[in-house]
């Protein structure tokens, strides 16, 4: 159940140069929920996660964690609590899978729960424990995602951002990916996700809201953005599909 406000944001701009990619954005992720943001490409969904992770600069606004500023040093929003799990995996390829794992947990140094923590990622993607001692690089596209979101909860983050977690995965595979961020999220662990796969993103979400060119334009619950029309028409494809019928 959906608790008090974790994560707040409020006018954030962000710019690229003489390019406005966010422009007065506000919203909330409360702790324990779900959260999805769909939108075309080049809407600012992941310039979004990626100014909240610290790894862009705003020039105007403010975000607040669990009632504080987040940090503007990526290292720091981590010890914070905040994991960022990156569009197209970016795993360490050389690397092996736990080796992987392990960095993920680079900040920590209590090594007994670090142990328990691997254990807990085992038992949702058991995958991983397979491929324990396998170089990443010689993974599945399946496997890699898995790895890339296993790598983020290592650090025990009390938000984890996703960043179109079922990009290029086979439809098996993007169900598995789904039921499992859901169970992380029934363990305790709040998303906030970006996913272009928007039926399955309402799905999930608790809440959700709509990006168009920078802008928040739509926001509501999964269950009432999958009923409107507008949502339909431009990312669900339904009333396409209806007139073609």
């Amino acid at each position: 159940m959906a608790g008090k406000a974790m994560l707040k944001i409020e006018g954030l701009h962000v710019n690229y140069g003489a390019i406005q990619a966010l422009k007065d954005v506000s919203l909330e992720v409360n702790e324990g929920e779900i959260v999805s943001i769909v939108g075309a490409n080049g809407a600012g969904k992941s310039t979004l996660l990626n100014t909240i992770a610290g790894l862009v600069k705003p020039a105007k606004g403010s975000i607040t964690f669990q009632g504080k500023p987040v940090p503007r040093a990526s290292h720091q929003v981590v010890e914070a609590g905040i994991a960022l799990v990156p569009e197209g995996r970016r795993i360490f390829g050389t690397l092996t899978v736990r080796e992987n794992l392990l960095m993920g947990a680079y900040l920590r140094r209590d090594q007994k729960e670090i142990q328990a923590d691997l254990e807990w990622v085992y038992q949702i993607f058991p995958r991983m424990k397979e491929r324990l001692t396998q170089v990443a690089s010689t993974l599945s596209g399946g496997e890699q995602q898995m790895l890339s979101i296993s790598r983020g909860l290592m650090s025990r983050p009390k938000l984890l951002l996703l960043d179109e977690p079922s990009l290029g995965l086979a439809p098996v595979l993007v169900q598995e990916i789904f039921r499992q961020i859901r169970r992380v999220n029934h363990q305790g662990v709040t998303v906030l996700m970006v996913e272009q796969n928007a039926n399955q993103a309402l799905r999930l979400a608790a809440r959700a809201y709509v990006m168009q060119t920078g802008r928040v334009v739509m926001s509501g619950t999964g269950r009432e953005m999958l009923a409107n029309p507008e949502v339909q028409d431009a990312y669900l494809g339904k009333r396409r599909r209806a007139a073609g019928a």
